[in-house]
């Protein structure tokens, strides 16, 4: 076997545990914001329930694509595997 076959990969538990972290604490406030503002978009139009609901689910699934590129760009700059 060589080398680079017979190394073993670990995860770096302290970079992962960082990252879903800062995740968590970026996602919830991310999510918040998305909600309280289509809320108060749709309050502001007077687009009752259902323009709240849909405007709640763009800004939700925007700040989704968020989240994930911030754990994209993250795991880049702090690598969760070693080895």
């Amino acid at each position: 076997m060589s080398e680079t076959a017979s190394r073993r990969r670990g995860v770096n538990w302290i970079n992962l545990s960082t990252v879903v972290s800062a995740a968590i604490l970026i996602g919830t406030e991310i999510i918040g914001a998305g909600f309280a503002a289509g809320w108060a978009i749709a309050g502001l139009f007077g687009l009752g329930d259902i323009g709240a609901y849909v405007l709640q689910t763009l800004f939700g699934l925007l700040a989704c694509y968020i989240i994930f590129n911030f754990v994209r760009r993250a795991a880049k700059i702090e690598p969760f595997f070693v080895g």
